[in-house]
Order: structure tokens, then sequence, then C-alpha cells
């Protein structure tokens, strides 16, 4: 069974290389895209049933065994995480069918977004600290050709920008995979928590690690953020879902396997560090989010605050703290997806995200408008939505680690992002109407079938939490024991 967890990262790629042939066939490459999402999501929840049954899945490609060999491993994190983001890819893929215009549809938009998620799927599964670079590179490639397409002057501008951020991570990323190399003679990460457990923290290693916390703070936007609200706010709205919903997220997903599974011996230096991080990154992000009145910039630095609340919880290092960072993450995979589309859609409507220039929408879109609403509650974690029980999990344990300062400010600043998208929903859709007749039927219903699947997913979630819960406290526990993780790639159970 072990096989299959070569298949989400193979049948996305290979289907967007086939539709490379069908350029003019739209319709074609929507079927190809929707039809290879299902399948590969289809794949997921088997995957994550072998696991749940089976206990974590290794592939060894080319029958090489570790740690000589490229190594896939799927354990219930990794697991969890392909499936969501790959049905968020598909409600994405399904909002792009009515908001972008044909000439981004020629101009290869599906086979990107299927590139795309070839390279976070890769991140998720791959056993190898080098692959996981690859297919770091794999994803940005294709962030950048979405974030550029359309030749707009906001995008090329901030694509720029993008591009220059992360050539200098990746620069950053292949250095300390050299020093990391040159220490230990591996790049198995299994292999290199054993190596380093043999080895010891010394400075030189300790100083790696920070290395590595600075790659993955830049690709996630965990404090050094400063690229990211310009760079959502310039792509097309289905491509901002996208963006907000996965690419921080495998930066925060590089950050949780790599600090619970290699670096985990010094935590009073690297885990305090993070959590000083994670800190700055709420208390930043939420002053940007209610000092704006613009809805992709409210939006994006909603992205920052997510990014620092779910790394208080990683950086704590307890299994509660941790099986409450990752349900979070998995609610702000939807919810950041959900409320992009919606924001997406009433710029749309209005031609414009400045909220003090227009208003009254409620009457001509009430769907869009309530499910904003839900979206917004849910984005501030709000019961009995699914945000609230991972800010639960992560603020019960923030007060019984001592951590109290952090727990109040994760209070403070989940009241200001509950404020900042409030004051969207309000200034659109209350007040007088400002309208014109032709509009109110031209504009915004393509996001109500996305937005419907994802409001019920976010409440059944909440509402389902303890069965959801049962998943993510097994990929807890092999956080906090990484020896279940070693055993498996090194098969000493079987």
């Amino acid at each position: 069974m072990s096989n299959v967890l070569i298949l989400p990262i193979i049948i996305p790629l290979l289907t967007g290389m086939v539709m490379i042939f069908f350029r003019r066939r739209i319709r074609l490459q929507q079927w190809l895209t929707v039809v290879s999402m299902l399948l590969t999501i289809g794949i997921s929840i088997v995957i994550i049933q072998q696991i749940s049954h089976q206990g974590i899945l290794v592939l060894d490609v080319g029958g090489w065994q570790a740690p000589y060999g490229i190594s896939l491993v799927g354990d219930m994190l990794s697991a969890l995480l392909v499936l969501v983001a790959t049905f968020i890819s598909l409600i994405c893929t399904l909002f792009a069918f009515g908001s972008t215009d044909n000439d981004h549809k020629v101009h290869f938009v599906y086979p990107y977004i299927l590139l795309l998620l070839c390279g976070v799927n890769g991140s998720f599964l791959t056993g190898d600290i080098f692959n996981l670079f690859v297919f770091f590179e794999v994803m940005l490639i294709s962030s950048y050709v979405l974030l550029a397409l359309g030749g707009k002057k906001i995008q090329l501008r901030e694509s720029i920008k993008y591009v220059i951020i992360n050539v200098i991570s990746s620069t950053l990323f292949v250095i300390a995979i050299a020093y990391l190399y040159s220490i230990t003679g591996t790049l198995n990460m299994a292999h290199l928590s054993e190596r380093i457990a043999t080895i010891g923290q010394d400075g030189l290693l300790t100083t790696v690690s920070l290395l590595f916390l600075t790659v993955f703070a830049l690709k996630s936007g965990l404090f050094l953020f400063f690229w990211l609200p310009s760079s959502y706010s310039a792509p097309p709205p289905a491509i901002a879902a996208l963006f907000a919903a996965l690419l921080t997220k495998v930066g925060i997903y590089a950050i949780m396997r790599t600090f619970t599974l290699i670096f985990y011996h010094q935590p009073e230096i690297t885990h305090t560090i993070i959590l000083c991080m994670a800190t700055i990154t709420m208390i930043l992000g939420a002053l940007g989010a209610i000092s704006h009145w613009q809805i992709k910039k409210i939006l994006a630095y909603n992205v920052v605050v997510a990014v620092g609340f779910i790394l208080f919880g990683v950086g704590m290092a307890t299994l509660d703290s941790l099986t409450g960072a990752l349900f979070y993450l998995l609610n702000d995979m939807l919810a950041k997806a959900l409320i992009f589309i919606l924001g997406g859609a009433i710029i749309s409507i209005f031609g414009t995200d400045k909220l003090r220039n227009f208003s009254g929408l409620i009457l001509f879109r009430p769907s869009l408008g309530w499910l904003f609403f839900i979206a917004s509650l849910a984005l501030a974690g709000v019961p009995p939505l699914s945000g609230f029980v991972g800010k639960v999990i992560i603020l019960k344990e923030g007060v019984q680690e001592g951590h109290l300062i952090m727990s109040v400010i994760g209070i403070i600043t989940s009241l200001l992002v509950l404020y900042s998208v409030m004051k969207i929903f309000i200034h659109s859709f209350w007040g007088e109407t400002l309208l014109i007749e032709g509009e109110q039927k031209a504009t915004g219903t393509n996001a109500l079938l996305p937005g419907y699947i994802l409001v019920t997913l976010i409440i059944g979630m909440g509402l389902g939490a303890e069965w959801v819960l049962s998943y993510v406290e097994q990929a807890a526990e092999v956080m906090t024991n990484p020896s279940i993780y070693i055993d498996a790639v090194f098969k000493r159970n079987s």
C-alpha cells in the first residue's frame, strides 16, 4: 500500500503536463483538472485510513532503503495536509472557472495550479530534506507564474518582489542544507534526527537550526512577513485564495516537521525564539488588519495573524499544543480559502476593494453576505465553528505552560481579527445601497457554490470536532515522539 504515496504527487504533475497540449481546449482543461483533483482526494482518504489502521507508510523510491535512497513518508500529519490542500485546490479551481478571464485560461492557469499542487503535496510527503527544497521550488515556480499571469502593473511589481525574496530564502535554504550535511553526513530526516541526537547540540548545529528557522519564517510569513500583504493582494481572487490557503501553510509544516523531528534537542533556544517570533507576528498582523481600509490588505494581514497563532502552539511543543496547532491549521486553510473567495466576489461586484467607496450589498446578495458573516466568525474562532476548537486547545495549553501573556495576546488579536473582518461585512453589506441596477445581476454568484461547500465543512468540523481530533491526535503523537517516525522509516517494527 505504500506505493500510493507517489500518486498525490504524480497525478497533478502528469495531468498538468498533458494539459499543455490542449491550450485552446479550456473546457477539457477544466474537466481534467477537476477529475485529477477528485482522484487525488480519493487517494488521500485511502492513505489516511491506511495510516490510521496500519501506521506510517514509507515508500523507498527505486527500492533503495533509507538513508541511502529517496523516501516518501506518509504519517497522519502529512496525509491530513495533503487531503485538505487538494480539496482547497479543487474549490479554488471551481471558483476560478467563473472569476478568471479567458486570457488567464489560455495561458495555462489550470496546469500551473496542478503543478503548484504537485509541489505542495510533495513537500508534505517527502522524507528527505533536500527533496523538501526541490518540492518547495516546484511550488514557488508555479506561484511566480500564477502571480504574474495577467500582466497588470501591480502584479508585475509584486511578482518581482516575491521572486527576489524567495530566491534569497531558497539560497539560504541550500546553504543550510549544505552545512547540515557537512555536520551529519545525511539528508534523510529520520537519519538526521538520529545523528543529531548522537552528536549533541553544539554551537554550529544550533546556528544551522536557526538558519533553517529563518528560511521557513520567510516562506511562512512568521515575523518576516513584509512581502506578504502586497504579494497576496496582486493576483486574481481565485489565485489569491489558493495562495492564502496553501503557500504559508507549507512553510508552517516545514517548521512543524523540522523542529519536532530534527531540531528538538535545544527547545530553550529554538522554541523560545519561535514563541517570540509568533507573538510579534500576531501583534503586527492584527495591527495591520485593523489599520487598513482595503479588503485585500485586511485579509492578507489576517493570514499573518493566523501564522503567528499556529506557531504559538508549535513553539510550546507539547502533545496538546501541537494537537491544537494542527487542528487550527486545518481550519485556517479552509477559512482562508473561504474568506478570500468571498472577498474576491465583493471586489468583483463593486470594481474596487476600498471599503469607503461602497455599501448596501445585502439587498442584492444576501447569501453572499451571510456566508461572509459565517466566514468572519470562523476566522476569529467563534463557537461552534471549527476555529474555536483549535484556539481553545492552544490557549488552554498556553496558560498551563505558563505563557499567560502570550495567551492574552492570542485572545486580543483574535478579537482584532473579528473587528477587521466585521468592518468588511458592515461596510460592504449594510448602509445606503451604492450598486447600480445592472451590476447586481452580473457578478458575485460564482462564489456561492464554493462558499456553501466550505461553510458546510467549517461547521461540520466544529460540530464533529471529536471525530477530527482522533486523527489530529495521531499526528501530534508522532510529532512529540520522533522515534515512531524514525522506526517506521527504518522499518524497525516490521
